[in-house]
């Protein structure tokens, strides 16, 4: 059994009288693609932000790669990749000064700088690209090269927001692919999708509604314990009773 990189007891987020997470409980492994779902409203968002240091509970606890959730973000921050969809990269950079400049940010050599970026180059085949504005690229280049920077340092855990929102099918696989090479590296996936499909390449998968959770196990599991044929039908059946909207 590999070890328990996320674990989560009771998490509470409370903004005034709104609960926003509402005491959830789950652990992650080292390794593992753990899908965190829920619809709009339904508390992820808040969720994740606290995982990632960038928010700070209301009560309750947990750790992310040893470090604790309400004392150490700026820590968690250090040993964590992160991806969203709405911004990763900067357009007005080239492909190269990006990878540089999170190297920068992430503390990496001169030396270790150097060679991970002609690693990234050659796994992307963008070294004809490398003086190319990111801005000027495809949106599925975008991402898988966002994806490669959000991994520069090999974190032990990456969350990724959204990762293949507006990508075409066959990038997203592509990218899943990414994702499986990084998994079977001994990187923990923490990833939101709003894609269901997606949700069945899951190790597991946890779905929120109304700040807390109300199904977590494997993509199988949970399709037989709803009677369900597909990830999609579970989670239909469950945001059914929801009772926020964003």
């Amino acid at each position: 059994m590999s070890e328990v990189i996320i674990t989560v007891k009771d998490l509470c987020k409370c903004f005034g009288d709104f609960t926003a997470v509402d005491h959830i409980t789950f652990d992650v492994r080292r390794g593992e693609i753990f899908g965190f779902l829920g619809a709009n409203g339904a508390g992820k968002t808040t969720a994740m932000r606290m995982l990632c240091g960038l928010s700070y509970p209301t009560s309750g606890s947990g750790t992310v790669a040893g470090f604790d959730v309400m004392t150490q973000g700026e820590e968690i921050k250090r040993h964590i990749g992160y991806m969203s969809q709405k911004f990763s990269l900067y357009d007005d950079l080239t492909v190269r000064e990006n990878i540089r400049l999170y190297a920068g940010i992430y503390g990496l050599s001169r030396y270790e700088t150097l060679r991970r970026t002609v690693t990234v180059l050659n796994r992307l085949h963008f070294r004809s690209e490398a003086n190319t504005l990111v801005g000027s690229l495809p949106l599925g280049w975008k991402q898988k090269l966002a994806f490669s920077v959000a991994t520069l340092h090999r974190p032990e855990v990456v969350f990724l927001d959204e990762p293949t929102g507006g990508v075409d099918p066959v990038t997203r696989r592509q990218f899943w692919e990414m994702i499986y090479e990084a998994a079977s590296g001994g990187t923990t996936v923490f990833v939101t999708t709003h894609y269901m499909d997606e949700a069945e390449y899951c190790s597991r998968v946890s779905i929120m509604v109304d700040g807390k959770i109300e199904a977590l196990g494997s993509p199988a599991e949970l399709k037989r314990q709803y009677a369900a044929e597909s990830m999609d039908e579970v989670f239909r059946i469950l945001a059914r009773g929801a009772k926020r909207r964003e």
